[in-house]
């Protein structure tokens, strides 16, 4: 993922009205341990042992972890902010791949699972809902929801992931859903009205489930032109994705925080555009 692809969303979301950039405060090391264990909140911090510092398979450096300390503050932020406006939104991922002891797919923190743990924590919330529809299934997420009875977790995903290892085909792999953690998959060649069916058998389980909060993984690889996917969907399919999101929290009265995952296709420009779209879904679903 291009780094860069941060600075260029900020620059152009904060030209939307009603969109404020903060800065967000790092997170705290008894948010992070909630969630991760010490050993492996150590390694990411010193770089030892490298292997595990490198789980997420990217190069340990010292920027490591002061980086990802205000990416998981960024997802606290946005989740407590959207409690009190009704809508917020971090401008990274929710690192859905990491698990409690160790990386994978280049997420280190689960920002996620550390915003609905800091939260219920504080007494703040008593259930949140975790959306997640990046292109990859949110494997960590699910593990992590697995054992938290105040998490309910739902993963729309057209890439399966097992291992630290994507799979383009979901028929190649099934993982087992829980009792508060589901999963659809999209098919290859999936076009937007069958992601909106898909949409309209998962929506439902949230709605019932009644949650405080709503955390959203609002993926740009599903994207078709995205070296990962394999699906049908172009920048208006995944925008309409978005204004279904932001209609159905809407309609149900849930606030709702948001993260921009994922986006690998070449031209850059596309992939901000995408993740400005999400924003524009925002405020369509607003007015």
């Amino acid at each position: 993922m291009p780094m860069r692809k941060f600075a260029l969303v900020a620059a152009e979301v904060a030209k939307i009205p009603g969109v404020k950039i903060a800065e967000p405060l790092p997170v705290s090391e008894a948010d992070l341990l909630r969630v991760h264990t010490r050993h492996y909140v150590d390694a990411v911090r010193t770089g030892e042992p490298r292997a595990l510092a490198e789980s997420q398979k990217f190069p340990w450096s010292p920027a490591l972890f002061p980086s990802v300390l205000l990416t998981n503050g960024a997802c606290i932020a946005a989740a407590r902010t959207a409690l009190r406006d009704g809508a917020s939104a971090a401008i990274a991922s929710g690192f859905h791949h990491a698990c409690a002891d160790h990386g994978e797919g280049f997420c280190t923190f689960n920002g996620l699972i550390v915003a609905a743990d800091a939260l219920f924590a504080a007494g703040e919330t008593r259930r949140v809902a975790i959306l997640d529809m990046d292109l990859h299934y949110g494997n960590g997420t699910a593990q992590l929801a697995a054992v938290r009875p105040h998490i309910f977790a739902v993963s729309i995903y057209g890439n399966d992931y097992w291992n630290n290892v994507p799979y383009r085909d979901v028929r190649e792999r099934r993982h087992r859903d829980g009792e508060n953690h589901h999963s659809f998959a999209l098919p290859a060649g999936c076009d937007r009205a069958t992601m909106q069916r898909i949409m309209d058998d998962a929506l439902p389980l949230i709605a019932d489930w009644k949650p405080d909060l709503l955390l959203y993984q609002a993926g740009a690889d599903p994207y078709f032109e995205d070296p990962y996917s394999p699906l049908a969907l172009n920048a208006d399919d995944l925008r309409a994705r978005d204004l279904r999101v932001f209609e159905f929290a809407r309609s149900q009265g849930i606030p709702v925080a948001w993260v921009l995952a994922g986006g690998y296709t070449r031209d850059i420009m596309k992939i901000v555009r995408i993740h400005v779209g999400t924003f524009e879904a925002w405020r369509a679903a607003a007015k």
